[in-house]
């Protein structure tokens, strides 16, 4: 999910006496929801690519817990800003009824002419972008949640550092993963570019000079008291999954595991988080009676029981259609690939913060 910080996300601190940003922990929401979304999440991810990698008959049962208990509902999350509001519905129902139809078509169409194969493919390089959007959007509410530049040592030239040195973790992953070359992908062919190990070694190289400048920065934020600590946490455990996931576990499909487990549980409880900070103790609104109440703090798990039966609903049905039907694997693959690729994309909409409308320049004759 390409998230971008939203406006909705807002320091939990005032400004400092001297006007400059005051830095506070910088919490989305409290410490205890924060250390689970944070800490919980990424432990849970981790060990169970590790357990997977150990242990591989434990593969399946994990990834049906992941794909029901997360994965699923997950993309019923999304759904949640689409259409679960009349208003929402009314300004974005062409992604369902135009944007959906299309990607459906054009996944066939892959399907048909160049084989699973290449949908597998791309699913596997475009999921990786996915991830790693949406964890910078993450970040990104973090740092303006903790009102502080949070690595940045006040300079533009630190803030690009920073954002280098993000990204350059999970390229040094997608490239290892390339360079290894695995011949499937949860049991599909794949194809993956030529990454020559000189370009991988270089990149990790990069990697880990940029960790290594991160770290000392914040140590010197530590030092004046302005260390953002929800933003510092969180990039902590962005590094350790995706270094987890792509490096460390030899195994494309354990390695996998842990990434998904990791990005299905944020964005669960994310989307949850924005509804809840735009509609927490709001007046229903006309056609946002039933998201208003879902979004209520007491109601957590309402959403999360509400989401997890509409997405067993849903595929449970798909599953014994296709069954009764004698719909092979390679028709179901086109299905869920669609899923996932209009998810990716509406994603990418969805989550946009909106332009800021430009002053209309002053004519000639105007008093300054």
């Amino acid at each position: 999910m390409a998230f971008v910080a939203t406006s909705a996300v807002r320091s939990r601190v005032g400004n400092s006496g001297s006007g400059g940003a005051a830095v506070g922990p910088g919490w989305l929401l409290s410490a205890r929801f924060d250390r689970h979304f944070i800490a919980t999440t990424a432990a849970i991810a981790i060990l169970s690519g590790v357990a997977v990698a150990m242990r591989p008959g434990l593969f399946i049962p994990i990834l049906m817990l992941d794909l029901w208990l997360l994965g699923y509902h997950h993309v019923v999350s999304t759904y949640t800003r689409l259409c679960f509001d009349a208003d929402s519905f009314r300004r974005r129902r062409w992604m369902i009824f135009a944007l959906l139809p299309g990607v459906f078509a054009a996944v066939a169409i892959i399907g048909v002419t160049a084989g699973i194969w290449l949908l597998a493919t791309i699913y596997l390089y475009w999921q990786w972008f996915h991830y790693t959007r949406q964890s910078y959007g993450i970040a990104q509410a973090y740092r303006r949640a903790g009102a502080a530049t949070a690595g940045a040592d006040d300079s533009n030239f630190g803030l690009r550092l920073d954002k280098l040195v993000f990204y350059l973790v999970p390229l040094w992953g997608i490239l290892h993963r390339a360079h290894q070359g695995p011949d499937t992908f949860l049991g599909q062919p794949v194809w993956h570019p030529p990454v020559p190990g000189m370009a991988v070694d270089v990149v990790a190289a990069l990697a880990l000079a940029g960790l290594a400048w991160w770290a000392v920065s914040r140590v010197r934020q530590w030092q004046r008291g302005e260390l953002a600590i929800g933003h510092t946490c969180y990039v902590v455990s962005h590094f350790a999954v995706f270094y987890t996931g792509y490096i460390a576990i030899d195994s494309i499909d354990a390695g996998w595991i842990a990434l998904n487990i990791w990005h299905n549980a944020q964005y669960i409880a994310f989307v949850w988080l924005q509804n809840n900070r735009r509609l927490e103790g709001a007046a229903p609104a006309t056609g946002a009676r039933f998201l208003t109440w879902l979004s209520q703090r007491h109601n957590l798990w309402a959403y999360l029981g509400v989401c997890l039966g509409i997405s067993t609903a849903f595929y449970a049905g798909l599953q014994w259609s296709a069954a009764a039907a004698g719909i092979g694997m390679a028709v179901l693959m086109v299905v869920y690939q669609t899923i996932n690729f209009h998810h990716y994309i509406v994603d990418a909409l969805i989550w946009r913060r909106p332009r800021a409308k430009k002053a209309p320049a002053p004519s000639s004759g105007s008093a300054v």
